[in-house]
């Protein structure tokens, strides 16, 4: 990090600090509730990404900070958050994160019990457990360290998100946090944990997250999540666009919930904007955005079998493939091969990140894929701090991301970056195409 001059006014009064940060889904969130956050990021281009749209980074290793760095961290901060990734948990990869859930269970009691941990460092490399899935210890870790050093202390509230698979895990957090046993000193929290359909809280998309909010005690209880949105029939057989198109986009019943967002909805709202990135109208049948997509990935355990939605239901989940999902405007174009893809900017909107945010560097599709919708991270956000669901005009607000300086960005990536020198190894390496011999 550079010299504290220059950092001052963009870390002043940061109550938030996101682990494993990626692009900023929970800082964008954060941003729109009228909350300043700080990320740490390993991934240079999601760093990138974060600079240029004016969002507090360090580009580091999370364990690498606890470790030796924790003192840059602004002691202002009383919120911890974060997603570890979820690579090995998630249905979409390997699975190995799943076998060792019970493994990582007795990691979690072993920390909080004050086990040695250089000990559970060595246990963890031996015991074959991945070491991505070990990086889900990191928060807990983090609460620790705040702990057990001088001139900081607990957090007051904490959020943490994965894919459905760790549930199991937040159980044990909720647990151990609850009890405030250990080297959790006496500090006891008030903590629940869900799993969360993302359509429900109005993201055009169907996603499933696991999702743990703590709050210290003597910081008030922790509410379930109000959903404002009808869930999506993932399982009902043939789908038309009559049969979608049935249900009104909003109830009449006074306090009903809104139907589902679609695709379409979603990118209608936002195409054509001044200055906005996403234009549909090639999408467009008259007054009409009318198109499905065909999924990249295969259903029922067959790979050629890939599901197809309607432009007017909601997305399949924005993975890091997202790219790869085929869009026809028709029959006749499906039929005859001719297909389109979404533009980085669609593919954000359909995460609900704002129409016009500064996607940077390399390997865009994976970053989009890898967050935290903001949407919903508005919802928890909004639960876990202030006890309340965001306003509608919030809400309303967050689909355009405020214009950021060419000098700002330049100074987070000071802070960020500074000299590179302590920037993940070889992070900021450029691996040039090898050149092909002339015949």
């Amino acid at each position: 990090m550079s010299s504290p001059g220059t950092q001052v006014h963009h870390l002043d009064g940061i109550r938030i600090l996101d682990l494993f940060a990626g692009p900023g889904g929970l800082d964008v969130a954060a941003h729109f509730l009228g909350f300043k956050s700080i990320g740490i990021e390993w991934d240079r281009n999601a760093c990138e990404t974060r600079y240029a749209a004016g969002l507090p980074t360090i580009h580091a290793d999370v364990t690498d900070m606890r470790k030796n760095r924790f003192d840059e961290i602004p002691e202002s901060v009383d919120v911890l958050a974060g997603g570890p990734p979820c690579q090995s948990f998630s249905v979409a990869g390997t699975g190995v994160g799943r076998e060792a859930l019970e493994t990582v269970k007795a990691f979690i009691r072993r920390l909080v019990a004050g086990e040695d941990e250089t000990k559970i460092d060595t246990d963890l490399r031996t015991s074959g457990v991945d070491p991505r899935t070990a990086l889900v210890l990191e928060p807990l870790r983090w609460l620790l360290k705040a702990i057990e050093t001088e001139g900081r202390g607990p957090y007051k509230v904490i959020v943490l998100e994965q894919v459905p698979a760790v549930l199991p895990l937040w159980e044990v957090y909720a647990e151990l946090l609850s009890g405030g046993d250990g080297r959790l000193g006496g500090n006891k929290y008030e903590a629940d944990f869900w799993e969360l359909k993302t359509e429900e809280f109005g993201v055009p998309q169907t996603r499933k997250r696991a999702v743990l909010v703590a709050r210290l005690a003597g910081n008030g209880s922790v509410e379930e999540l109000e959903t404002t949105h009808l869930p999506f029939d993932l399982h009902r057989g043939k789908r038309a666009a009559a049969q979608a198109d049935m249900l009104p986009d909003t109830n009449s019943m006074p306090g009903a919930k809104d139907r589902w967002r679609s695709m379409a909805q979603a990118l209608d709202a936002v195409s054509g904007l001044k200055h906005s990135p996403v234009d549909v109208s090639r999408f467009r049948s008259g007054d009409r955005t009318d198109f499905f997509v065909v999924s990249n990935y295969g259903s029922g355990g067959d790979p050629k079998n890939r599901g197809r939605r309607l432009s007017s239901e909601p997305a399949f989940t924005v993975t890091g493939k997202v790219s790869r999902n085929k869009v026809y405007k028709s029959i006749a174009d499906y039929e005859a091969g001719r297909s389109d893809r979404f533009t980085i900017p669609e593919a954000g909107v359909l995460q609900t990140f704002p129409h016009n945010f500064p996607w940077s560097g390399n390997d865009q599709a994976q970053q989009v894929g890898n967050a935290v919708p903001p949407r919903l991270g508005m919802h928890v956000l909004s639960r876990a701090l202030r006890g309340d669901s965001p306003s509608k005009e919030e809400l309303s607000a967050a689909t355009t991301w405020p214009t950021v300086s060419r000098t700002t960005t330049e100074e987070l990536r000071a802070i960020g970056c500074g000299d590179q020198s302590r920037c993940p190894a070889e992070s900021h390496k450029v691996i040039r195409p090898r050149r092909e011999p002339a015949p």
